[in-house]
């Protein structure tokens, strides 16, 4: 097995000296370099971490190690202030991800030297190891003002026996919560709109837990998108998650989907099939549509909710089942259950806890950063020739209602796809987008206002609707931060206190182009 050193970088930053970092003795190498000068610390792979103040001393740290493996990288992590545990913590779990491809468990034996970086990335190492997050070994280095030469054992290997401390099992709990909120900005959840910071924070809360959830919200909104969300950050993330629409089926195909079938339980039934319910042991069933079950198979769902475990179509064998049970509906189930279409005891059964996805049109700040996403998907089937949507029709996009949601934006988009070639103007916008004086139909009935234009008051000055204000000044304030910090990015991003990809797709939509990266003088 291929051995892998994860640390960080021991060089220091540029500027005044941290608070937590003496000078280094005279002759004192550090502790990275004194680990590597050890016999038994042969290294396939090394991996240094560093702040971006810290990258250039960094890189003498790199060339030295490279004359002990054959293989070292220098990975920049994103974090202004190395002693902010909720930064690091972000940063962190977002890098072994990226770590766990590059370098699989399976192939890689990872060693986590705790020596160098902040104490409270040292801390967070601990943690994350103790969880088993990250699946290494600690070592630490002996400081060299304590190790006289020679020194039988200048590294030792850190292990901490902590099952037995039930603080210690609780901070494990915690851990996994914030591990779930930290990745709980995945990008299947594009937005920024304070609707969408709610609904990732609940999102984070429930996937924690293992209570069933029930997602409401309109047609289109992206509550399958949710459910995957909640699966992905629970701690069944790697178990199965099974997805069934529960309003395709009539109801004895439906209850044979569900809780499978035995080999002729029923005309053309020739063989033994599991349900949905047996394909999600071990993770999360999401059952969307919930509120078109038939009364006969709400029951049997019912019966299998409460008891855990279930009887196949014409089987008499139960089943156990570990599932986790998240439904879904765009219909009010409190009104179905007071008219008697749907039964109560089974609306509580699946209403551990409730999550609204937000309509589009409440999230009128997401719009050109959704038809930007989509528009990065046109880019890729197009192989790279990507379209410029123009500020008028990106106006109309935000003036829509969007009865369709995030399904209708995507839909026009792709729509673009094909029949624009570099530009998309008004005109090339679907009929009830780019005429936003016309009453349109609402999704239930009705009638929808006419979207808010500009007006013009008594004097003849125009006012602008106000996403097209908030839009200019956004962009304005983007394009001053990019001056003000010569064009980089990630500096650009922590003084608007957003993320980076956040702002290049900001930059993307608005048409500011990234600066080029300046010449390095040799």
């Amino acid at each position: 097995m291929s051995r892998l050193l994860l640390t960080w970088s021991d060089a220091g930053t540029l500027g005044p000296l941290p608070a937590h970092q003496s000078r280094r003795p005279e002759g004192d190498r550090g502790p990275v370099l004194r680990l590597l000068d050890q016999e038994e610390s042969r290294y396939d792979a090394i991996v240094i971490l560093t702040i971006p103040a810290g990258e250039a001393p960094s890189r003498a740290l790199v060339e030295r190690a490279r004359a002990r493996a054959p293989r070292v990288e220098l990975r920049v992590v994103e974090v202004d202030d190395p002693s902010d545990y909720a930064k690091l913590f972000r940063a962190l779990g977002s890098l072994l991800s990226q770590l766990g491809r590059s370098f699989p468990p399976a192939e890689w034996a990872t060693d986590v030297l705790l020596s160098a970086g902040t104490p409270q990335a040292q801390t967070l190492w601990v943690i994350l190891v103790q969880a088993g997050i990250l699946p290494a070994r600690m070592l630490q280095v002996i400081p060299a003002a304590f190790v006289p030469h020679p020194h039988p054992r200048p590294v030792r290997e850190v292990r901490l026996d902590i099952e037995g401390f039930p603080e210690i099992r609780a901070l494990r709990d915690e851990l996994v919560r914030l591990r779930a909120e930290a990745r709980a900005r995945d990008v299947v959840l594009v937005g920024e709109s304070e609707p969408m910071r709610l609904l990732r924070a609940r999102i984070a809360r429930v996937a924690a837990t293992d209570v069933p959830v029930l997602i409401v919200g309109e047609t289109g909104t992206g509550k399958e998108l949710a459910a995957r969300a909640i699966h992905e950050h629970s701690p069944r993330a790697r178990g199965p998650f099974i997805a069934e629409n529960c309003g395709v089926f009539a109801e004895g195909v439906l209850a044979s989907e569900l809780f499978g079938h035995e080999a002729g339980a029923f005309t053309g039934a020739a063989g033994r099939r599991r349900g949905v319910f047996e394909q999600a042991h071990g993770g999360t069933l999401f059952l969307d549509e919930i509120g078109e079950l038939s009364p006969r198979v709400q029951a049997s769902l019912l019966r299998v909710l409460q008891d855990g475990a279930l009887r196949r179509v014409g089987g008499e064998v139960k089943i156990q089942l570990d599932v986790r049970v998240l439904a879904a509906t765009h219909r009010d189930l409190t009104a179905m259950v007071e008219g008697g279409s749907f039964r109560e005891d089974l609306y509580y059964r699946l209403r551990g806890a409730v999550i609204e996805v937000p309509p589009l049109r409440a999230r009128g700040g997401d719009i050109e950063l959704l038809a930007s996403v989509f528009l990065d998907e046109v880019r890729a089937r197009r192989k790279g020739r990507g379209l410029k949507v123009t500020r008028e029709a990106l106006r109309r996009l935000v003036q829509h209602p969007w009865p369709g949601n995030v399904r209708e934006l995507r839909a026009e988009v792709l729509r673009w796809g094909v029949f624009c070639d570099h530009t998309v103007d008004v005109g090339d916008l679907a009929p009830e987008i780019a005429s936003p004086a016309a009453v349109r139909p609402a999704a239930g009935g009705g009638a929808i206002a006419p979207a808010a234009g500009a007006e013009a008051g008594p004097g003849g000055e125009e006012v602008a609707p106000l996403a097209e204000a908030v839009a200019r000044a956004e962009r304005a304030a983007i394009g001053r931060a990019l001056d003000v910090v010569q064009g980089n990015i990630s500096r650009a991003a922590r003084a608007l206190a957003i993320d980076r990809n956040t702002l290049k797709r900001k930059m993307a939509a608005y048409g500011l182009r990234e600066p080029e990266a300046p010449r390095r003088r040799r």
